[in-house]
Parts: structure tokens; C-alpha cells; sequence
């Protein structure tokens, strides 16, 4: 018997982030999937998660918590994949640190991911942006921080890990204004900047004083600006643009919908896939795809392009006024 807390904590620790470069948001939601993956195992076993064995952690066991996890805990099939991910992932690791499970390890990497529906990506038009950039005081100094974070984040198309971890050092203030940031899978990407945005992240770096912290973006103590201090920022100041435009009233607005309002409107404005993909920094053009199914004007110019068939038409005649009337 093989003992698995050893194996989880070296592919935690050591394999994914040192020799695979997986950033800390991947290794911490791995290291959520399988803090939920033992539990579950532990309570059908009746043992503690630090003495769970790796061949009791077989492909039935791992069908039995993907089933729990979308019927008891109320998860998508989505998120029931990304579980699933991870312990494949996991479990490719194992195959060549213990070999002799080869066989257990073929039959989990053999299960599915789960098909399921992907709604279209919401996201923000130019009004209600609009009216979220212009709720921040710019005469406070939080206001005009908030007026650059909510800005750059939009026109750049920022992940908010992306943007609440940028160093001031990544911000180049020549001629044009640019960025770089480093995405998923470390992926570098260098970003220039509209004169609008470049005024405002000058604003306030010429405010943020001198702070130990080398994160651009901090709080009134000097402190980075974590992921739920966006959020509580960001829902701030879409209440109080909902007072000027009434269709953010009531709405939930996250930041990845200021990524996906960016990538709508570099759509519109290149009409190249491509271009969008490299802004928003994916690895497969196929994730950049999802913008072309809530872009209308892709569609227009297809209905547009096609000629029309010439039918017959046929001629009917009502029996009455009232039928008459229900035709129109």
C-alpha cells in the first residue's frame, strides 16, 4: 500500500508551481479540488485523510465524489470538470513516480469530462462602462485609484489576478504607455495603452506615494490590494453608476465581465479573432472563439453575404375579418 499524503504534497509543492510554473490561483484551486476529493474519501472510508492509500483511491471512488459533489454540494457540470482535471492531473504524475499503478491510473484518466451548456459570456456595453469609470471621486485619492484600477482593468483586459499583482515596475511611462504583464502559464504579454488610460494610471502613480509594497495598486495602509478588495470596489461603483444608468441596476457585476466587455469591443473594432486572443493572453485561440457567439455583427455580415432563395409565394385568402385581424 502506497500512503498518498506524501505524493499530494510534493505534486502540490514541488511539481506543479517549481517544475510544471503553474501560478499560485492554479495550485490553490488543485489544492481545494483535493482537499474536497479526500474528505469525501475519508468519510466513505471511515479513516483519517492522512492515512488514506493511494489504491483505495481508485476510479470509483473518484466517480462516487464527482456524483456527490454535483448532487449534495449543488456544483455544474463545469466545475465537476474542473475537479476532474485536477485529479487527472495528479494522477499523470503518479503514473511515473509509482509505476505499478499504471492500470489504476488508466481507468481514471479514462473518465469523461461531463458535456454541458456554455451560456453565453456576459458582459457590459459601452454606456454602462461608461458610467461605472465615471463614479469614482477623482478629487479623494482613493477615487482617482479606483478610477485607474477599474480603467486598466478594462481597457487591458486584465484577469484580477492580473491586475491586483502588477508591480509598478511592470508600468513604463515613455512616450507610450505600456504595461507587461505575465499571465497564465507565465505567458508574457506587452500591453500600450490609450491616452485616456495612460493619464489615469499616471494620476495615480503620481499620488501613491512611497510604499514598501511593489504591487501597483494599494490600500490607504500601503498594502497590495487583494482579489476581494477589487470585487468590493468594482460592486461600489456599479451601484453608483446604476443611478445614472438604470441597467446596472440590481446587477451583479464581476471583473472578468470588464474582461469579457474588452474582448467584445476588440472584436468589433479589429474583426480579427487573433488580435483579441493575443490582448487577452490565451493559450488556445479556441477559448477566444466564445466572443464570436455574442458578437451580432459577425452574424449580420453572414446573413448579409448570403443571397437570399427566391420562393414562390402563395396567396391566401381570409375567411373573415377576425381571421383577417390574427394574421396581422
Amino acid at each position: 500500500m502506497t500512503p498518498i499524503a506524501p505524493l499530494i504534497t510534493y505534486f502540490l509543492r514541488e511539481h506543479l508551481p517549481k517544475e510544471r510554473g503553474f501560478g499560485q490561483n492554479t495550485c490553490e484551486t488543485y489544492a481545494y479540488a483535493f482537499q474536497l476529493f479526500l474528505e469525501f474519501a475519508s468519510k466513505q472510508l471511515k479513516i483519517r485523510p492522512s492515512d488514506l492509500q493511494l489504491e483505495q483511491l481508485g476510479s470509483k471512488m473518484v466517480l462516487d465524489f464527482l456524483s456527490d459533489i454535483e448532487k449534495v454540494r449543488g456544483n455544474s457540470a463545469s466545475t465537476r470538470n474542473s475537479r476532474l482535471a485536477a485529479i487527472k492531473a495528479f494522477m499523470k504524475f503518479v503514473e511515473f513516480k509509482i509505476p505499478s499503478s499504471i492500470e489504476q491510473v488508466r481507468q481514471i484518466r479514462g473518465i469523461s469530462a461531463k458535456r454541458h451548456e456554455v451560456p453565453l459570456v456576459k458582459h457590459l456595453n459601452q454606456e454602462e462602462i461608461q458610467a461605472i469609470l465615471n463614479a469614482p471621486n477623482l478629487n479623494t485619492r482613493l477615487g482617482i485609484r479606483d478610477r485607474a484600477m477599474l480603467h486598466l482593468c478594462y481597457v487591458a483586459g486584465l484577469r484580477v489576478s492580473e491586475l491586483v499583482e502588477l508591480p509598478l515596475s511592470s508600468v513604463a511611462l515613455q512616450k507610450t504607455v505600456s504595461i507587461k504583464v505575465i499571465g497564465k502559464g507565465r505567458r508574457e504579454r506587452c500591453l500600450p495603452l490609450w491616452k485616456e488610460t495612460a493619464i489615469d494610471l499616471k494620476g495615480w502613480i503620481s499620488v501613491r506615494g512611497e510604499v514598501q509594497t511593489p504591487e501597483l495598486f494599494v490600500n490607504a495602509n500601503g498594502i497590495a490590494i487583494g482579489r476581494a478588495g477589487f470585487e468590493y470596489i468594482l460592486d461600489k461603483y456599479v451601484k453608483l453608476g446604476a443611478t445614472k444608468i438604470p441597467s446596472l441596476s440590481g446587477r451583479k457585476v464581476s471583473p472578468h465581465q470588464l474582461r469579457h466587455s474588452c474582448a467584445v469591443l476588440m472584436l468589433q473594432a479589429t474583426r480579427d479573432i487573433r488580435k483579441v486572443s493575443l490582448w487577452l493572453g490565451h493559450a488556445d485561440i479556441r477559448t477566444t472563439e466564445i466572443y464570436l457567439r455574442i458578437d451580432p455583427s459577425e452574424k449580420l455580415e453572414a446573413i448579409e453575404a448570403v443571397v437570399p432563395l427566391s420562393l414562390r409565394r402563395g396567396k391566401f385568402k381570409a375567411p373573415d375579418k377576425l381571421i383577417a385581424s390574427l394574421l396581422v
